[in-house]
């Protein structure tokens, strides 16, 4: 799977505040790697989870098969288009008429293409996230993204990498947390 999200979530002000209120911090010189620690907690936490937090515009590329093939990203809203990667790179979108597409409870996104044969690869398009923003987020969700933000920013002189999540994020993270069996 390799995907890429194409219209990342915009992180609103009140991420921003939350985090400075939660450090103490008054003033804006900070703000630019605040929210990259914010953005580095949205990564993190789907890594951990395996929930997409905020909702995103996303493209996934699928080997080419006939049958039902699971997207990775999860919850999936909308499966909006396909387009079919030949061997030399030509990308064509694929009619509707020609793939389908189904939505599980859990979220998982799932596709089927009429294949002409020729095709290396799907490009799945769709849009994909827990929240629509982030004040819809969860509280456990959200005060664990600050949480992680915020352990980062107070370590950010420190030598030794601490793993990640730290307890205390991964326990607001676990009832979210989507277990695989290899």
């Amino acid at each position: 799977m390799k995907r890429a999200i194409l219209t990342p979530a915009a992180l609103p002000t009140p991420a921003l505040a939350e985090l400075k209120q939660w450090l103490g911090i008054t003033t804006g010189a900070d703000d630019a790697p605040l929210t990259a620690l914010l953005t580095a907690a949205l990564e993190t936490c789907e890594a951990f989870t395996g929930i997409l937090p905020i909702e995103a515009v996303c493209d996934e590329l699928l080997p080419a098969c006939s049958g039902w093939q699971k997207l990775a990203t999860r919850p999936v809203l909308a499966i909006t288009t396909l387009h079919a990667i030949n061997a030399d790179g030509a990308c064509v979108a694929l009619p509707c008429s020609s793939w389908e597409a189904d939505l599980d409870a859990d979220g998982t996104g799932r596709v089927r293409a009429s294949l002409l044969g020729t095709e290396s690869f799907l490009s799945v398009r769709f849009i994909a996230g827990l929240a629509s923003k982030w004040e819809a987020l969860p509280d456990g969700f959200r005060h664990g993204l600050i949480r992680l933000a915020a352990h980062q920013h107070r370590g950010r002189d420190d030598d030794a990498a601490a793993p990640l999540p730290p307890a205390s994020v991964a326990a607001l993270w676990r009832p979210w947390r989507r277990m695989r069996l290899a």
